[in-house]
């Protein structure tokens, strides 16, 4: 797991002006709330004083309050009202806990769970057809799944499972052959040419084929964020955007944003939400099982194919990432669970020090 990228934290519709939300990433807990003014805030979820939960308090007077002893926090991380002191009493500088940049974007609240200055933040990836003429978007999908999300990220990488695991949900054989890989920016594509059989066409009615076209590709961008597009013809897609949020080493929620411009009936948004899920449910019980459950440090404990040199690419992305000092330790986070208080450092750690709770262990860079 790697600090310094955005992480879905809860959805638009989860986040109301009156209560908090609670949400874990990265092994650790957070806090999300709304002001008065209707600007979402991501906070750490543990009070500075004595450990209370914040996501078990309330929000008052655009502040998140502490259940246990009342210490009110604003947007920003800081301390401004402690009950317990005489009014007009100076507060102490340690009383703030980490505030992370959030956007909101389709129909998802983000926050950056890192340090590193604005201008070096990757982005969030742009859905380019998001709300634009000619296409559609399904409801938001939440899929809980018990697997480590490197996992799931390198299951989206791999064509060369779909024959075998979707053979009656409309994936079509990969040609990998065809198969093509190209840098991104914080990422890299896969691409390959598709072909079509009986089976693969039944679940998508009414879709226009063009086999001249007919391919897919997924890509990654940073460690967290899948998009697969399936084109059918020229004029023909789907495109799924899984924007993961590792819960731990264990446990994955995904937040899966489904994109046509081709079965635009409202009517078939209950058609393509039931081929999702069934695709979805095929995956899951792949990846459940599989031994060990977090991907080998090393690629001599497997025996890697051509097809999966995708796979290899993001490993690579990952190892850069871990160079720069990014890579959750989670060897010494469980060692220490129960024992410390852990934050991903906010950017506020930058301009000041004195903090309560101790930063996430990392490994360290080269």
């Amino acid at each position: 797991m790697y600090i310094n990228f955005w992480y879905p934290i809860c959805t638009t519709q989860d986040l109301q002006e009156s209560a908090p939300v609670r949400s874990q990433v990265l092994g650790l807990q957070f806090v999300a709330f709304r002001d008065e003014a209707g600007d979402a805030h991501v906070l750490a979820d543990t009070c500075a004083h004595r450990g209370g939960s914040l996501s078990k308090g309330a929000v008052k007077d655009d502040c998140i309050v502490c259940p246990y002893h009342g210490w009110r926090y604003s947007g920003d991380g800081r301390c401004v009202l402690i009950p317990s002191l005489d009014a007009g009493s100076k507060l102490p500088a340690r009383a703030k806990v980490d505030s992370y940049p959030v956007q909101e974007k389709y129909g998802i609240v983000f926050a950056f769970l890192g340090d590193i200055a604005a201008e070096e933040r990757p982005p969030i990836f742009e859905i380019e057809e998001f709300e634009q003429d000619g296409w559609r978007a399904s409801e938001i999908m939440i899929l809980n799944v018990p697997c480590y999300y490197e996992r799931s990220i390198e299951n989206g990488l791999d064509f060369a499972h779909n024959e075998f695991v979707h053979p009656l949900q409309g994936s079509p054989k990969v040609f990998m052959d065809t198969m093509k890989i190209e840098a991104m920016p914080w990422g890299m594509i896969v691409s390959a040419n598709m072909g079509e059989d009986d089976a693969s066409t039944s679940n998508m009615e009414n879709v226009t084929r063009d086999p001249n076209t007919l391919g897919a590709s997924s890509l990654h961008h940073g460690p967290n964020t899948l998009v697969t597009t399936i084109n059918f013809s020229a004029t023909n897609c789907l495109t799924q955007y899984f924007f993961e949020a590792p819960e731990d080493a264990n446990h994955t929620k995904i937040y899966f944003v489904n994109m046509r411009n081709c079965m635009m009936d409202p009517a078939m948004d209950d058609r393509v939400r039931e081929i999702n899920l069934n695709i979805t449910a095929e995956d899951i019980e792949i990846l459940e099982n599989l031994f060990p459950v977090r991907t080998p440090e090393t690629t001599t404990k497997e025996i890697l194919m051509p097809a999966d040199e995708g796979i290899l690419q993001f490993r690579k992305s990952l190892k850069g990432w871990q160079d720069r000092g990014w890579r959750v330790d989670l060897k010494a986070l469980r060692k220490a669970s129960g024992d410390v208080a852990y934050a991903i450092p906010c950017p506020g750690r930058r301009d000041s020090g004195n903090w309560v709770l101790e930063p996430v262990p990392v490994i360290a860079p080269v």
